[in-house]
């Protein structure tokens, strides 16, 4: 199957999401080739950018499921290939 390489940024309000949001990351982590998140603590939010390469089905389908969390918003960038 053909896989595509892209970046999913997603930022979430606090740290109230992040149980369920690690727990969807590691659903797809077979896909995930790394991971950063960065605590913005004078904001009050968190930002996480995940580089994936995986079928275009399967990127969409984790950003969506991230991105229907409250309070969590997520967008994604492909590469070409």
């Amino acid at each position: 199957m053909e896989t595509r390489v892209a970046v999913i940024a997603i930022i979430a309000d606090g740290n109230a999401k992040a149980e369920l949001i690690n727990g969807i990351l590691h659903d797809y982590s077979a896909y995930i080739i790394g991971r950063m998140g960065l605590p913005y603590r004078e904001k009050g939010f968190n930002i996480i950018s995940i580089a994936v390469d995986a079928p275009q089905d399967e990127i969409n389908a984790l950003a969506g499921k991230v991105g229907r969390l409250d309070g969590v918003w997520a967008k994604t960038v492909y590469s070409d290939k």
